[in-house]
């Protein structure tokens, strides 16, 4: 399988150094609707003030206070805020304006740089942010001579977010957690959603999340807060169907299983409990409780209530419910109970729209005032078939795309690029309301963080304006605004990296060969998908050239170094993957023994580096579950 994308092949990297940038070479992300270059340019000069008008002086602060911060960085000057515009013209280095009429659309911006000075436009604070992250990302490139520009901006969509996995099985830190928060704000996405099973320390459920390192509600309150001042709107996520696993293997939850033993499914035998049991009411109990405890730490007024991938629902204890009314009606008769007790509280119900998508008759029977989250993880998701059934029946929606970083360690980035820009693209066509890229943590989140970050970063730029982001340098993109490399070496890196996998020459939906086969045991191996020892050889070959240059990039970021170790060990991950392909084709038994405790001693590094390197950004809760995975594959050489 092998996609074609726009960012498939290269022009010689180059780092312009502070000063000598010409408009035409600037890289935005994402790239403004309109960015007309105007005659001159503008030189930063000491002592001149950030005008804050259009609002009440304090809701422009954190405003202000980040173009001053950056001005400081990137041109070496201090500046100061001021709420009037007293004195001469030449004072002003900047004016914010969150008052402008002009301006429609409560998150457009327009951003003018002439010889005289700056002016970033808004009708709304939220506005103006925006317009200082394009001001911020023309000072990381310029520095004291800013070259004249007419900047017309606004977005795609209204609702731009990422979702964060927090429950497989990794808990970042708060200040993790934080630092997301600012490198989206700083691409201009509004929404963040933390996927929640069990990760919420809920009173009186203890036994469900005490070895998880849950998120506590002074977490939610100081999160929320922190993203709200970025323009960021911090949606509570619950699943409250399927994926309900991690409270149902307990008693008394187990009761409300409508599996409580397991049951043959559509993705094969479930040993555990999967889903509730819409037919008792003490499930329902549950969720009013999970809501009662979540929902006040948010500012947010939306709520994602999860409930896909039902595949244990009417197979056991509602089966004769199901057999009777049909297990699509069984299931919407408990989403619409889950729907009236969010409408109760105040809130706008999202929830997955896969289960209902395989009923389409039951589509417009949903209130119109749910929003369907239209989820699909390939490059050739039927986005364009699913939209159109929610727009034709009126129901708001969301187009979600993936970031294709779960089950691969090192990315899949041809498929991420094609499933986001298919997502918008479709959205776009149909009129979906949002853009919510997700990223899971299937498999023991196996990848590191940096590796999400190429997903985030098209994300960002599609579900802003696609028109002007069809072309974007994504690897630049990702060295200017991400990595901050200036050796010009990480951008690429993520990028090619992320294609190695392709040269297995066999296509694994949702993953990638070397991350399965080192979450398999070896007597399965050799009959993937037909792969043949040849192929691992290859990928072998594509990892260690796409890895290659990672120790000369020079990434101008306090973590720079982490970010090192962490594609060493997401590397030697895969490559130990290839290698125990490679093991269930050997035949000699004296060769196997050798490669056995090779590869033993390997792991045994791999594991060590994993438990730092995810302590370095997590909380110690589920590391024990992730790493497990590791020491199983491990035990298969000394077996």
């Amino acid at each position: 399988m092998k996609l074609q994308t726009n960012g498939g092949s290269f022009p010689p990297f180059l780092w312009y150094p502070v000063g000598t940038m010409n408009n035409d070479k600037l890289v935005l992300l994402p790239e403004p609707r309109s960015r007309l270059a105007l005659p001159g340019s503008y030189a930063i000069q000491p002592g001149r003030r950030i005008v804050l008008t259009g609002c009440p002086a304090r809701q422009l602060l954190f405003a202000g206070l980040r173009l001053r911060d950056a001005v400081l960085k990137s041109a070496g000057t201090e500046w100061s805020l001021a709420a009037t515009p007293s004195g001469t013209p030449a004072d002003m280095g900047a004016v914010l304006d969150a008052g402008d009429p002009r301006i429609a659309d409560p998150e457009g911006y327009e951003l003018i740089v002439e010889a005289r000075g700056i002016r970033i436009s808004a009708s709304t604070v939220r506005g103006v942010l925006h317009g200082i992250s394009t001001l911020i990302q023309i000072l990381e490139q310029c520095g004291r001579e800013i070259p004249a520009m007419r900047v017309t901006d606004s977005p795609d969509f209204p609702a731009r977010g990422v979702m964060v996995d927090v429950s497989r099985d990794k808990v970042p830190t708060l200040t993790t957690l934080m630092e997301m928060a600012d490198m989206f704000a700083g691409w201009k996405l509004n929404q963040i959603q933390l996927y929640t099973e069990h990760t919420f320390a809920y009173r009186g459920h203890e036994k469900v999340w005490e070895k998880s390192s849950p998120l506590t509600g002074e977490d939610i309150v100081v999160y929320d807060a922190y993203c709200r001042e970025r323009g960021i709107e911090l949606v509570p996520n619950q699943n409250s169907f399927g994926h309900m696993a991690r409270w149902l293997v307990h008693d008394p939850y187990r009761e409300f299983a409508d599996a409580p033993d397991g049951c043959q499914t559509e993705w094969g035998w479930f040993k555990e409990p999967f889903t509730l049991n819409p037919l008792d009411p003490r499930s329902l109990a549950l969720l009013r409780d999970l809501y009662d405890q979540l929902l006040p730490h948010f500012s947010s007024r939306q709520f994602n209530v999860g409930c896909d991938e039902t595949v244990d629902l009417g197979k056991v204890r509602s089966k004769s419910e199901a057999d009777r009314i049909g297990v699509e009606r069984l299931y919407l008769d408990f989403l619409m109970a889950i729907y009236r007790e969010v409408k109760a509280r105040g809130y706008t119900m999202q929830f997955w729209g896969d289960i209902i998508n395989k009923h389409p008759e039951l589509v417009p029977e949903l209130p119109r005032d749910t929003v369907a989250m239209e989820w699909g993880y390939e490059f050739d998701h039927t986005f364009d078939q699913n939209c159109a059934r929610f727009a034709s029946s009126h129901i708001p929606f969301y187009v979600c795309p993936g970031t294709s970083s779960w089950n691969t360690l090192t990315g899949r980035t041809d498929n991420a690029v094609g499933n986001i820009l298919n997502s918008a693209e479709n959205g776009l066509k149909h009129g979906a309301i949002g853009m919510l890229n997700t990223d899971w943590g299937d498999g023991g989140h196996w990848q590191y963080l940096p590796v999400s970050w190429l997903g985030y970063a098209c994300g960002a730029a599609y579900g802003w304006c696609l028109g002007t982001n069809r072309k974007l340098d994504l690897p630049r993109a990702l060295d200017l605004h991400a990595f901050h490399d200036k050796a010009g070496v990480m951008g690429k890196l993520a990028y090619r990296l992320g294609n190695a996998y392709q040269a297995l020459g066999t296509r694994h939906w949702n993953a990638t060969g070397f991350n399965r086969a080192l979450a398999s045991g070896l007597d399965g191996i050799s009959h993937f998908h037909g792969q043949k020892p040849a192929g691992w050889k290859k990928c072998l070959k594509a990892i260690e050239e796409a890895a290659a240059p990672l120790a000369g990039a020079r990434m101008d970021r306090p973590d720079g170094s982490l970010i090192k170790s962490e594609y060493s060990n997401a590397v030697r991950m895969a490559r130990h993957g290839c290698k125990r392909g490679l093991l269930a084709f050997e035949r000699s038994e004296a060769r196997a023994a050798r490669t056995k405790r090779a590869l033993d001693t390997d792991m045994k590094g791999i594991i060590a580096a994993h438990r730092r390197l995810w302590m370095a950004r997590n909380r110690p809760g589920g590391f024990a579950e992730s790493v497990g995975r590791l020491e199983s594959a491990r035990k298969a050489y000394r077996g």
